[in-house]
Order: C-alpha cells, then structure tokens, then sequence
C-alpha cells in the first residue's frame, strides 16, 4: 500500500488447498459431473491444475490421468504424484499437450477436463470474486494473472456483475501472453512463448475457448511484465510480506507498482494465485 500510494488487499489463494486457487474449479467441475465420471476422466495441466483435480479426485474416489508437458517443473510434477493419480507426459507445449489429452479423451469416450476452457471450471474459480466482494465492496480495481483465462473470467464476472464500474487489469508475463494477443487480432491465435518465473501462466490457449468471450467482455486492460519485474515482485513479497509466492502470482504485483501513481488512495485488489515454486526456482530469484 505505501509502495503504491493506495489501499492494497491482498486474495491469498497462495494459501489454499493445494497451494493455488485451482481447487475451486476441480471441486466444482468433479463434483458437478461426478456421476459421469465412471470410466474416470483425462486433463492436461502444467503443476496447480493437476496437483488440485488429483486431490479432489482422490477425495471423490475417481480415477483420473494427467498429462503434463515433457519439460513441466519437478516441483509441481512430484506435487502431483502425491495423490496417487495416473500422470503421463508428452512432448510438446502446454497447449499441445492439452489438445493432445483432449483428442485421447474423445477417442476413449473418457470426460476430458479443461483446466479453463470449461463453464464449471471457470464458476469454481469465480469464487474467489465471491469472497472479494463478500469482505469488500468499495473495490476501484482488481490485478489479476491471466493464462488460459479461468481465474480472471470467473473473478472479473462475478465483480462487474456487483460492480459494472470497476477495473480490471488482466497482467501477463511478457514472455508469453498468448491472451491479450488474441483479443488484440479478435479470435485465439498461436504466439512464441519463451521461458518464464510464471510458468503456471504460460503457454497458448485452445481454439474457440470460452474464456476468450469473457475475457474479451469482461478485462478492460493488459499489462504485461518483464521476467526482472516479476523477480522484484517475488522478492518483495519475501522481504516485506514473508510470502512464499510462485512466478504467476508475482505477475499482478509487478503490474500494480507498474501503475503505481495511477490509484492513488484508491481500493485495489491483487489476485495471488499460487505458491507452487520449487526451491531451485527461489535460489534462483534471491
């Protein structure tokens, strides 16, 4: 707040099950489709989406796969292994390897689970503005990450829904904004993604996703960040917040000091979506 010359609240899902606010989709997406899931079901994730479905699933008692990309995070490879859930990998981006576990799912007659392009999916997530909205209403603006677009989708509809005049800042890594590309040209296009600290953003979006539509209705501005900013914003939640934060969740607060000057005494709200950082990740930032 005294960095920004604003009012600064911060929505820890950091601190959430799973370490990411990703359980809030795979509870609502399971649990909505659970008695269709009797041959189990197919997603594709990169860490967090994967780590939340094979908790719930284990929870519910369903058998799932996911597949991951060859070069995914160990941290968040071994987070998933945790529950016991079937993981295979392919090699390709994040966003081949999800069209790829779409085309087996349909070829198995298996449910396949989006880790965004999904109407549940994306209300689950949509919780979060819930809660915002619940402990605060004077809200001017709220900084969230933005990848495939199902946090920001369900937080910002259900925030303009209460409040058609606030602003919200969908934040990028520059490295790879396959979203604000899209919406730029006016339909989902392939971008050249180079490595990231938000890896749990990164990578391009499937074709005809519904989340373009509401990110299209619903964002009123992209920020994109350097990976030097985005390094700073993990590094100042250690020193003065003593927060643990991944690459993703770094993201909105180096796009609010970014426009530092541009809500000054205003109520801003930043989305930290996870935690899921490796220890080799860390060295390398401090």
């Amino acid at each position: 707040s005294k960095l920004c010359n604003c009012n600064v609240y911060l929505k820890l899902e950091s601190e959430q099950l799973t370490g990411s606010f990703k359980i809030r989709g795979a509870f609502n997406k399971l649990l909505s489709c659970k008695n269709e899931l009797n041959n189990g079901f197919i997603t594709a994730s990169t860490g967090n989406h994967g780590k939340a479905v094979a908790y719930v699933s284990k929870m519910l008692n369903i058998k799932g796969t996911v597949y991951v990309p060859t070069k995914v995070s160990q941290t968040k490879l071994e987070a998933i292994k945790i529950y016991g859930i079937n993981i295979k990998k392919y090699d390709g981006t994040s966003g081949k390897t999800e069209i790829h576990a779409r085309r087996v799912a349909e070829k198995q007659k298996i449910q396949f689970i989006s880790p965004y392009n999904d109407i549940d999916i994306a209300a689950g997530q949509g919780t979060v503005g819930y809660e915002v909205w619940e402990q605060l209403q004077n809200i001017d603006a709220v900084f969230v990450c933005i990848g495939g677009g199902g946090l920001i989708s369900g937080v910002a509809g259900y925030l303009k829904y209460k409040n058609k005049k606030l602003k919200v800042f969908g934040c990028e890594p520059r490295n790879s904004c396959a979203m604000s590309a899209s919406i730029k040209v006016g339909n989902v296009i392939e971008v050249e993604h180079k490595p990231t600290l938000s890896d749990g953003s990164a990578g391009g979006i499937e074709p005809g996703s519904i989340t373009f539509d509401f990110c299209k209705k619903y964002v009123d501005e992209y920020i994109q960040v350097s990976e030097k900013e985005i390094k700073n914003a993990m590094i100042f939640m250690i020193e003065k917040h003593h927060k643990i934060i991944e690459g993703a969740a770094a993201v909105p607060i180096a796009s609010l000091i970014k426009k530092k000057n541009l809500y000054r005494n205003k109520n801003i709200v930043v989305v930290l979506s996870g935690s899921g950082v490796g220890i080799d990740v860390i060295r390398e930032v401090v």
